[in-house]
């Protein structure tokens, strides 16, 4: 589809009343959904076995000059706050969801794939994140290794590429920003795996928006 066209109206309905009417639009939003509850059931299993393979510390300069300091309640905040907003704009626009959650598959999918291929340690410092509800795709054991490239980060900016609105963007490219800060301050993250975030995370959000968006039947 042409980046200039609009996609077509069954997979942009203006309401949930519209929406649930849209077959095809119904069929690609359970699809995604459960796409992205398998993905998070895998997520526990991958990452505790990530955890226990061997990797390298970097040398990173910016971490050197930036003492490690619990910032969890900044992030937590953020963080959901973000969803909150993101959630109300789903409300209004049910597109939101099935873009969201396709671009939001390939970018786990992503994730996968680049933390098995770049096998890392954590950075001196670490302080553990404190986000009860986060955790809960991490499983029983805190994971140090779920580095290259940064989730915070990614998934605030994926929020960013989603929303619509102007100021919405704004808040949500200022959220991505910040949040790509407060990591490093907890010395959770590389300050690479934190710029390497958005990048990936644009590639994945095109892909996924043509998935999600593409014209014909499912």
């Amino acid at each position: 589809m042409p980046p200039s066209s609009k996609p077509p109206i069954a997979l942009a309905p203006a309401g949930w009343k519209c929406a649930i009417q849209e077959l095809l639009f119904m069929k690609r939003m359970v699809t995604g959904i459960l796409a992205v509850v398998l993905i998070l059931f895998i997520f526990p299993h991958f990452f505790q076995l990530i955890e226990k393979r061997e990797g390298i510390v970097l040398h990173d300069i910016v971490l050197q000059y930036v003492p490690p300091t619990n910032v969890s309640v900044p992030i937590f905040i953020l963080l959901w706050g973000m969803f909150f907003l993101f959630v109300v704009r789903i409300i209004q626009t049910p597109a939101l969801l099935l873009t969201f959650c396709y671009c939001y598959l390939i970018l786990c999918i992503m994730r996968i794939v680049t933390i098995s291929l770049v096998p890392l340690n954590p950075p001196h410092g670490l302080i553990e994140l404190a986000d009860p509800l986060s955790n809960l795709c991490y499983g029983k054991k805190y994971i140090t290794k779920d580095l290259f490239f940064s989730g915070h980060t990614s998934t605030m900016f994926l929020l960013f590429l989603c929303l619509d609105k102007k100021w919405d963007k704004r808040i949500a490219l200022a959220v991505s920003i910040l949040m790509g800060c407060l990591v490093l301050i907890q010395h959770v993250h590389y300050t690479c795996d934190v710029l390497a975030a958005p990048v990936f995370t644009w590639w994945c959000f095109k892909m996924g928006k043509k998935l999600a968006l593409r014209e014909g039947t499912f």
